[in-house]
């Protein structure tokens, strides 16, 4: 276990970093920030003697710091309410992209994870990567048999350099927590869990394969989209070979209409695609930035890195459709309800007001194309309601937020004239209809009483198991609890050891004195 004294020396070097950019003016002046909190960012910025005028940038400080902190902020963009807008706003434009690790320690990592020379595997491998992450980096090569691959290869010692980054995330997350009020609110704890298991799943190159695989097969039956086929022979935790995609970048608006694509109807699939991965499916690819989504030639939306994908359960699905088609049609007090069934309000506030002061944030939106609207106006609204109404953070909800404003960025940049709540509210009145109608929810009550009728066997032996037939030997009685002296639980008390010394010597002595006695 890492030692406090490390976490506050990491701290200490991070908080002078982002002092250095003024990342922690915004700290020092929320006056919902913790006051310990307040004093550590004031007390950085007096370090580097910043002044607290100037450009604020987030992005820039969190790049300096490292890879971990690079995926962190990231992760922080769509957290306005955690690190505020402009912060958030500003660390949308963090590129994970470093400097390339050389060739030569790459072919080491490949042919080290497969115990085989790289002549076996591959023809040949572009020298130059088409593409360098604070994860991994990715190069362009032929493999054996001659087909064309992008080769993902995780950079030598991430691994061990995220482990103890996040251990820091951790400790100093649970000391902002247990601050309460506000920061308690925001539940940092789980920030930081989510975070970790995210990077997790991207650290192993295998996981990403299978995610890949996974959405390949939940997505076969959608028109437009494609996922890039795995090659498992040359796929092992630190080195992942995929399929070659051909196709055009889709942020290059003006190559796509040149080769004859319609940027709007683009835009609908991509939005379209979203929606039936997170809302259908429940399982969705979470990192749909412009570098992971190319146009190919017959329009296809092909995407590619899967090492962030996003899960939601059905439950949370039917109440995240409904909240949409809710908003899409103006029923605030459906909308209200929901927050309620699902305990993300508390119950001791009243749901009509929480439905009217949906309605203020809602109405501005609604029927406008989405470059007439603020977002950043609109979140703060929302994260207004939430604080205001005790609405605990979800965590697993983050990806879907921090994806839906992927999706939307991109979409807006295909068609600026589109129409967000316009391209969704059919689909979702759709899921709605066929998902949550009366048929389906008797489809669903049969199957629930079906599945419990067949466990009701198993769950009976269970019960014989632990409450077996009285006979034989008695049951023993129960025993008090005792703590044992070496139980590292068992606080010290007056006198340490000696006390325990002492104690034995004086029942040592009294045992002694009453045999004495009976002696004579």
């Amino acid at each position: 276990m890492t030692a406090p004294a490390i976490h506050l020396a990491r701290l200490a070097r991070w908080g002078i970093t982002l002092a250095r950019h003024r990342a922690l003016l915004g700290i020092e002046q929320d006056p919902n920030a913790p006051a310990t909190v307040k004093r550590f960012a004031r007390l950085a910025r007096l370090a580097t003697l910043t002044g607290r005028k100037g450009p604020r940038d987030y992005a820039g400080a969190f790049r300096a710091i490292g890879p971990a902190a690079i995926k962190l902020g990231q992760s922080l963009a769509t957290r306005p309410d955690l690190v505020g807008e402009e912060a958030a706003h500003n660390l949308l434009s963090l590129q994970d992209d470093l400097p390339p690790v050389p060739f030569a320690r790459i072919e080491e990592q490949i042919a080290g994870t497969f115990d085989r020379p790289i002549t076996e595997l591959f023809a040949s491998i572009d020298p130059a990567p088409i593409g360098a992450a604070s994860i991994a980096q990715v190069h362009r090569a032929v493999t054996t048999d001659g087909r064309q691959v992008a080769i993902k290869v995780l950079r030598p010692g991430i691994r061990e350099r995220f482990a103890e980054d996040i251990q820091t995330y951790e400790w100093a997350a649970a000391h902002v927590e247990a601050m309460g009020g506000e920061a308690q609110r925001l539940r940092p704890r789980l920030t930081i869990a989510n975070f970790k298991r995210w990077t997790n799943a991207e650290l192993d190159l295998r996981r990403e394969a299978a995610a890949a695989s996974e959405l390949a097969e939940v997505m076969a039956g959608v028109d437009g989209y494609r996922v890039p086929a795995i090659d498992w022979d040359r796929t092992n935790g630190r080195v992942m070979t995929i399929e070659w995609v051909d196709g055009i970048k889709i942020s290059k608006r003006d190559e796509l209409i040149a080769a004859g694509h319609d940027p709007k109807l683009l835009a609908e699939r991509l939005v379209l695609s979203f929606l039936n991965q997170a809302i259908s499916a429940g399982f969705f690819h979470a990192d749909m930035h412009q570098g992971n989504l190319f146009i190919e030639p017959d329009g296809t939306i092909a995407a590619i890195d899967f090492g962030i994908m996003g899960r939601i359960d059905r439950r949370a699905r039917a109440w995240l459709a409904e909240i949409l088609y809710g908003l899409t049609t103006g029923n605030y007090q459906r909308v209200a309800e929901i927050h309620f069934e699902a305990q993300y309000v508390p119950s001791y506030h009243s749901v009509g007001e929480f439905a009217t002061a949906l309605r203020a944030v809602g109405e501005p939106m609604r029927g406008k194309p989405v470059k007439e609207l603020s977002v950043g106006q609109m979140l703060d609204g929302l994260f207004a309601i939430t604080r205001d109404f005790d609405m605990q953070t979800q965590p697993h909800l983050l990806l879907l937020q921090k994806t839906m404003v992927m999706v939307e960025g991109i979409a807006t940049q295909l068609d600026p004239d589109i129409n967000m709540w316009d391209v969704s509210a059919p689909y979702v009145r759709s899921w709605i209809r066929d998902e949550l109608g009366p048929e389906a929810a008797l489809a669903d009550r049969i199957r629930e009483d079906t599945e419990t009728l067949f466990r009701l066997p198993g769950l009976i032996r269970r019960m014989e198991e632990k409450y077996p037939p009285r006979g034989g030997a008695p049951e023993p009685p129960p025993l008090p609890e005792i703590r044992l002296m070496t139980d590292p639980r068992e606080p010290r008390r007056s006198g340490g050891w000696l006390g325990y010394f002492v104690a034995g010597l004086v029942g040592a002595g009294a045992v002694l004195g009453a045999g004495m006695a009976g002696l004579l």
